[in-house]
């Protein structure tokens, strides 16, 4: 799930000599000072070090298995699917609580359920948690669709698969919620691997990855398989949807090389598009449109995620090229399913999707591709004759967002300690032994701008934006109200009043 923000800046100006200035602004959040030591009041138990092999490019690996780490241990710790999230499970308190977690790249709070919920099965009952500690701060976070509100405290958390060692961590501890804990799903908190720069109230409560890093000494990289291709999101069972390897990425789980693309900014994982394709047709649109906000890589979002303009010459490039001429626009939008007799697959009616991304060598590019199977998503079927599927793409007004529809094809790495994303072929990106994923390059960056992603306000310079205009109100206000409470002594000018300030928005995707 990834955090939205834009902003809309209008002329301001005011007169001094007639009419009342009004001022309409919105903070993003309130901040709060100072940063809590974690292991200052909580004994950490005895951690084993980590050791770890480089592939020569300075990416760890799994080693020798008589090491303190094996990658090994944690394959195959998540469940889930794109439609439904996948998730970890995770011990959490004294004695330790086990609740399932959802894996979230788009956003930076560790959050837990702590009160019941209709749709969920239990919770974090911190009072049964002889080691859990309020903070006493409150912290609310809103999403796209959904939000929720709780307490911040600290407490121990482990991994029944994956790394040994506890740790000591911020928990956010989620005591009221609307549209966040949906039917269906099988988790009961959120897991966000995003930079402190996300982090909610603000960026003092350490997240939940730079925690791991620091007290169990692992190097400062996870990676991601996600296994839901072509799995129905109506499915009842959970298959086992994948592992997040953390410290380091595991060769078994993908296939040739991992191709890197810096990571431009340390909030979201925040890439560069450099151009889309569909099948063979380029859309030949100006860079910027695609990086328009932002481009990230989110695990949180079910779909991938494309600007208006983009998201519209995407449809029309695939409604040229496919073979089905006459479709329904309410596919397109996301508000019907497209159905088939059962057994006829509707993939071969559909182009490849292709996105350019800016490679480390920044005169070059490299280029993923997702085959219709991944974005010609089965939903359900229906009385056992038809086979339903949704269009797995969707327009977006708050940038590109390659969500679990594209990640699904690739072995993802977040090298945060070299700044850089990593793809590579995903080993169970497959489908009836056909390869659902491409990765190809390098390719010439020469006919591209040299930055693609500039001129995008970014959410410190957003504060600073809406404090000054708060600060200028103020100013205005103070004069105003001084003017009419003094006896006016200059007459004969005159004057029309126009106030707009910048309204900044916050909100998740």
């Amino acid at each position: 799930m990834a955090y939205s923000g834009s902003v809309t800046i209008w002329t301001f100006a005011f007169s001094l000599y007639f009419g009342v200035s009004r001022c309409y602004f919105s903070v993003p959040l309130k901040i709060y000072t100072g940063k809590y030591n974690l292991s200052s009041d909580v004994d950490l138990t005895p951690l084993r070090r980590v050791v770890l092999t480089s592939d020569g490019n300075g990416l760890s690996l799994a080693s020798d298995p008589t090491g303190t780490v094996n990658f090994l241990d944690m394959v195959d710790n998540l469940q889930g699917d794109s439609g439904r999230g996948y998730y970890i499970e995770m011990s959490i308190g004294t004695p330790g609580q086990k609740l399932n977690i959802l894996v979230d790249t788009g956003s930076s709070n560790f959050a837990v359920a702590a009160a019941s919920h209709p749709f969920i099965t239990h919770y974090f009952n911190t009072a049964l948690s002889s080691t859990y500690q309020s903070a006493g701060r409150t912290v609310a976070v809103r999403y796209t669709q959904g939000n929720w509100e709780g307490e911040l405290g600290i407490d121990r958390v482990s991994f029944p698969k994956g790394l040994n060692g506890t740790i000591v961590i911020n928990i956010a501890a989620i005591l009221s919620s609307d549209g966040f804990f949906l039917p269906g799903v099988n988790w009961q908190g959120i897991l966000g691997l995003a930079y402190p720069m996300l982090a909610r109230p603000d960026s003092s409560v350490e997240p939940f990855f730079n925690s791991l890093v620091q007290q169990l000494g692992i190097p400062d990289i996870f990676s991601l398989q996600m296994c839901g291709a072509g799995l129905s999101a109506s499915s009842a069972e959970d298959p086992a949807g994948g592992s997040l390897i953390m410290g380091g990425a595991e060769p078994t789980l993908y296939r040739g090389s991992v191709w890197y693309t810096p990571i431009v900014e340390e909030w979201y994982y925040q890439v560069e598009v450099l151009k889309l394709e569909v099948g063979d047709q380029n859309l030949d649109l100006d860079c910027r449109e695609y990086n328009m906000d932002k481009a990230i890589v989110d695990s949180g979002t079910t779909l991938l995620r494309l600007p208006v303009n983009v998201f519209n010459a995407v449809v029309e490039a695939i409604r040229g090229s496919s073979l089905i001429q006459d479709f329904s626009s309410g596919f397109w939008d996301g508000t019907k399913l497209a159905c088939w007799m059962k057994g006829e697959t509707p993939w071969r009616f559909f182009p490849k999707l292709s996105i350019y991304l800016r490679a480390t060598n920044t005169s070059q590019s490299f280029r993923i591709t997702i085959l219709p199977q991944l974005y010609i998503q089965p939903i359900t079927d229906v009385d056992g004759t038809l086979d339903c599927f949704r269009f797995g793409v969707s327009s977006s007004a708050n940038g590109l967002v390659i969500g679990a529809t594209v990640m699904e094809g690739f072995y993802v790495v977040f090298d945060r300690a070299q700044r850089r994303l990593g793809f590579a072929l995903s080993s169970c990106a497959v489908s009836g032994g056909v390869a659902l994923s491409e990765i190809a390059g390098p390719f010439s960056a020469a006919d591209v701008a040299t930055n693609c992603s500039g001129g995008v306000l970014k959410e410190p310079l957003l504060w600073v934006i809406s404090y000054a205009l708060m600060a200028v109100c103020a100013l205005v206000l103070i004069i105003l109200l001084l003017l009419l409470v003094l006896p006016c002594r200059c007459r004969g000018r005159s004057g029309e009043i126009t106030d707009e300030s910048s309204l900044v928005r916050h909100r998740i995707k």
